[in-house]
C-alpha cells in the first residue's frame, strides 16, 4: 500500500473509531475511549498527522497566493474597485498606486507617515496613496478609536489633516485629543460624533481585506506600477516610483 492510500485509510479509520465509540459508549466513557484510540493511532502512525498538517498548510498557502494575485489583478485592471471609498491622495488618476495598511497607534506607522509625506511632496505627480485601516487593538488600545475618528473626519473631507494629527501626536491619543482635533479642523462636532458611531463597518472591511491578504503587521504596503506589482518595503518605494 503506497503512502497516499495508507494515509487515506488511516483517516477513515480514525473517523470510524470516533463514530463507533460515540455511538455505543456512555458520554464520559466515549470521550475517554475516543481520546485513547486517537492517541494510539497517532503514536503508531505519526506520518498520517504530519501529512494532514502539511496538506492543510499547502492548501492555505495556495489560497493565500490566489487571493493576493486576484487583488493585484484588480489593482492593475480596476484600481478604483480596490480604492473604493478609502481615502486617497496624490496624483489622481495615477499609474502608480500605493496601498497602505496602517494603525494610528503603531510607532512604525508613524515613522512611515513621515517618509510618505516627504515622498508625496517630492513626487506629487508620480503616485496615489490609498489608506486602509488595520488597527491592532491587542497591542494598541487606542487604535480602533483613532481609526473611527479618522473615518468620521473623512466624511467631512478632512481625513488627511486628521491622519497627520494622529500620527504626529501619538502620545496624546484619547477622547480629549479626538475632540480637540475635530475642533481645530472646524468639523461639525455633532456629525463627527454620529459618524464615529458607524465607522466600524468600513473599518471591518479593511481589516477583512488585510486578513485575506495575509497581512500580519503594520505598516504594510502594496505597490502597483508599470514595472512592479506586489508587497513592498518602505525603503524600496522611492526607488521604484522614480524608475
Amino acid at each position: 500500500m503506497n503512502n497516499f492510500i495508507q494515509t487515506r485509510v488511516l483517516r477513515i479509520a480514525i473517523l470510524l473509531i470516533c463514530f463507533t465509540v460515540l455511538l455505543w459508549a456512555p458520554p464520559v466513557q466515549a470521550a475517554s475511549r475516543l481520546e485513547e484510540q486517537v492517541l494510539k493511532i497517532i503514536r503508531e502512525h505519526p506520518e498520517a498527522l504530519i501529512d494532514s498538517v502539511q496538506k492543510y498548510q499547502q492548501e492555505q498557502q495556495t489560497k493565500l497566493q490566489q487571493t493576493r494575485q486576484a487583488f493585484l489583478q484588480d489593482l492593475r485592471m480596476n484600481p478604483q474597485q480596490v480604492i473604493g471609498e478609502s481615502p486617497a491622495t496624490g496624483s489622481t488618476p495615477s499609474k502608480a498606486i500605493l496601498v497602505e495598511f496602517s494603525d494610528f497607534q503603531c510607532p512604525y506607522c508613524a515613522e512611515a507617515h513621515k517618509t510618505l509625506k516627504k515622498l508625496l511632496a517630492k513626487y506629487p505627480d508620480k503616485f496615489t496613496l490609498v489608506y486602509k485601516h488595520f488597527p491592532l487593538p491587542n497591542t494598541h488600545p487606542q487604535a480602533v478609536a483613532a481609526a473611527q475618528a479618522a473615518w468620521a473626519a473623512q466624511q467631512q473631507g478632512k481625513f488627511w489633516e486628521y491622519e497627520d494629527a494622529l500620527f504626529t501626536n501619538q502620545n496624546k491619543l484619547g477622547e480629549e485629543f479626538y475632540i480637540e482635533t475635530a475642533k481645530n479642523l472646524n468639523l461639525d462636532l455633532d456629525k463627527f460624533a454620529q459618524d464615529r458611531a458607524i465607522a466600524n463597518n468600513t473599518i471591518r472591511k479593511d481589516v477583512l481585506l488585510a486578513t485575506q491578504l495575509g497581512v500580519s503587521g503594520t505598516p504594510f504596503f502594496v505597490l502597483n506600477t508599470d514595472n512592479y506589482s506586489g508587497g513592498i518595503e518602505l525603503t524600496e518605494i522611492e526607488k521604484i516610483i522614480k524608475s
